[in-house]
């Protein structure tokens, strides 16, 4: 386990000030957010493994089956547990946070560890492990270490290779026949990990990546109308169907025709400059793991409706509006990124960070 002490004790007294204080400084955020992988990126109970088992002889523990990543409660939030650090220490290397941060990546980052990482996807029963969501964060993961002129994060980079080169490979086998968009809340939805698949491939220079995924998004949502936004959120979702759907296209599509692609995919688009037409996801229960995921809803939709906005041509009436929802929404999901569930605690920081760093409008 990797819980230090100095960080718990930070992350205690911040969320004590957090109901009072006025917005906090974005260091401050980061501290918070670090704090958090920190407490569970080598946590590995209470886990969830999405294992499928051929014999007695594949029954084992966590750090066993997937060494790399085993903790923070599942393979998915383990992976972006490590992208979370990898962001913040490259943002702010003289933070306080860094020398732990540094210390739980090299623990983490092992040849040894990666070769079982291998083994375990080896299997030919484990084809869909982790089908997209979880390699898109990895992909997130190896962008950023990509971009980073750091002496460890080269050899970070060079340590895990190997891994991004057998998942590369498994979507470059998937893509091609997947024949319908996944549009659902959760994670298998493809709009997100589509988007984070290309900036991958921009990352790694791997333009016939970037081409097979963007042929596959055309052909799913080139002509998509009227998507009915007014049916989310579903009651445990953590993304946007339509907002991903239009994130991912305005990666895709120039500015005007970007603009005249969204007229017709969300035509109730307001030019008013309100926050009203798209309430915040509300949590009833943040000890219940699928209900919370809400609060991951509210973050999520703040950055995609950032996307959306800057997306769009500068004079597009539309953008006061989508700007508005995405301040409340932020606010909203912020607030809840406590870590007094673990429910939400191993998870959330990152999407937080994804927001408040704005990685999703790269670099």
């Amino acid at each position: 386990m990797c819980r230090p002490l100095i960080f718990l004790t930070s992350l205690a007294l911040a969320l004590t000030g957090l109901a009072s204080a006025g917005p906090e400084p974005v260091a401050d955020h980061y501290a918070r957010f670090a704090g958090l992988a920190l407490t569970c990126l080598h946590q590995e109970y209470p886990n969830k493994i999405a294992h499928v088992m051929a014999g007695d002889e594949d029954v084992g523990p966590p750090r066993e089956l997937t060494p790399v990543f085993y903790g923070c409660f599942d393979w998915h939030s383990a992976v972006h547990g490590h992208w979370l650090l990898v962001r913040l220490v490259r943002l702010e290397p003289g933070a306080d946070y860094a020398p732990a941060a540094r210390a739980a990546l090299e623990q983490s980052f092992q040849a040894t560890k990666v070769a079982g990482e291998l083994a375990y996807i080896a299997h030919d029963q484990r084809g869909t492990f982790e089908r997209p969501y979880g390699v898109a964060w990895l992909l997130q993961l190896m962008a950023e270490l990509r971009e980073w002129d750091d002496p460890d994060a080269r050899r970070w980079l060079a340590t895990l290779q190997p891994l991004e080169e057998a998942y590369v490979g498994k979507m470059e086998e998937w893509l091609p026949k997947l024949a319908y968009a996944i549009r659902i809340g959760e994670h298998a939805q493809t709009a997100f990990a589509f988007g984070l698949f290309l900036d991958w491939a921009d990352a790694a220079g791997r333009a016939d990546f970037r081409e097979l995924v963007a042929d596959r998004a055309m052909v799913f949502h080139a002509d998509d109308v009227d998507c009915p936004l007014a049916y989310e959120p579903g009651g445990q979702d953590f993304l946007s169907p339509c907002l991903a759907e239009a994130d991912l296209m305005r990666r895709l599509l120039g500015p005007e025709a970007f603009a005249a692609w969204l007229a017709r995919f969300l035509p109730g688009l307001p030019a008013d400059g309100g926050a009203d037409w798209l309430p915040i996801g509300r949590v009833t229960d943040r000890a219940d793991g699928k209900l919370a995921h809400l609060d991951g809803l509210n973050i999520s939709r703040a950055w995609m409706l950032l996307g959306i906005a800057a997306g769009l041509p500068g004079e597009d009436p539309r953008q006061a509006a989508l700007r508005a929802a995405a301040d409340q929404h932020r606010s909203a999901g912020l607030a809840a990124v406590t870590g007094e569930h673990y429910e939400g605690g191993h998870w959330l920081g990152s999407f937080a960070t994804y927001l408040v760093s704005e990685r999703w409008a790269r670099p």
